[in-house]
């Protein structure tokens, strides 16, 4: 039954985006040459059935945000410049420039996105962090803490950072000003071996080897409220929590301005983004 009902959206959606492609405007340039591979991308965002985590998901939107930063385009995955952006992406690491989504080309986006993670770049050298000294660390204040927080401490730089960046979010999303949940912390600096016992105690956290070296030892990473789909938890990484996360003006707005305040997304959650340089209010990833 719910495979038809995939198949019957499915349907409906690439006829949709038909209709949007013989629209006029910027993302439906070039509707002849890229238009048949709109409507694919179109079909496969929403029912592609693939693994790149391990579990089978059905579509890539809840990717798309990070997809269309990298390809430098607003353009939705359903529009002929987004195949175009695509392709070019697609030629320039060494991939058939079909601009066609597929796993293939999701797996070098993702080796892309973990390569500007320099927490990632040591544990392939075999190499776990040390925590910071506690007096590097400060603490957040209670309109920073969300309800669901673990921890409450920063790293001082990273803190000031995060500031800086929540600022500048309610100074320029409405949704974000309106809100004050969104953005707050929900986990910051995690001790390792308190970490490790948690993790243990609540058979949540893949055994023991996330807790073992969790970025949040760094006290660089940061759990970030941004939004929450009904029925989930804050963190929960079911593909359909996954997507509702990144459909919002949160999400989106963090995915296009976090880099200019050092931080950078880990793909597969939208709550968890990592420090990794200073504030550079022209850098664009």
């Amino acid at each position: 039954m719910w495979r038809s009902c995939l198949a019957f959206l499915t349907l409906w959606l690439v006829l949709a985006f038909a209709g949007a492609a013989r629209a006029a405007g910027p993302c439906h340039t070039n509707a002849d040459v890229w238009g048949e591979e709109a409507l694919a991308n179109a079909a496969s965002a929403y029912g592609l059935e693939w693994a790149p985590f391990g579990a089978t998901e059905f579509g890539w939107m809840a990717y798309a945000p990070l997809i269309q930063q990298e390809l430098h385009t607003q353009c939705g995955p359903g529009t002929p410049v987004f195949a175009s952006q695509l392709a070019g992406f697609q030629q320039t690491h060494g991939l058939a420039p079909t601009g066609l989504f597929d796993a293939g080309t999701f797996q070098v986006l993702r080796g892309l996105w973990q390569e500007r993670r320099p927490f990632v770049m040591a544990r392939i050298r075999g190499e776990c962090p040390d925590p910071p000294p506690i007096n590097q660390l400060g603490y957040l204040v209670a309109s920073e803490e969300h309800a669901d927080r673990l921890t409450r401490l920063l790293r001082r730089d990273v803190l000031d950072a995060y500031r800086r960046m929540v600022a500048a979010a309610r100074a320029e999303v409405p949704e974000i000003a309106a809100d004050p949940e969104l953005l707050q912390i929900f986990s910051g600096f995690r001790d390792p071996e308190a970490d490790a016992a948690r993790c243990a105690q609540q058979g949540n956290c893949d055994g023991l080897r996330r807790a073992v070296c969790s970025p949040h030892r760094t006290g660089t990473a940061v759990d970030l409220y941004v939004g929450q789909a009904p029925g989930r938890g804050v963190d929960s990484t079911a593909p359909a929590s996954r997507e509702y996360m990144a459909r919002g003006a949160t999400y989106r707005w963090l995915v296009a301005n976090a880099g200019r305040f050092g931080f950078v997304p880990y793909v597969y959650e939208p709550w968890h983004w990592e420090y990794v340089r200073p504030w550079d209010p022209s850098f664009a990833p």
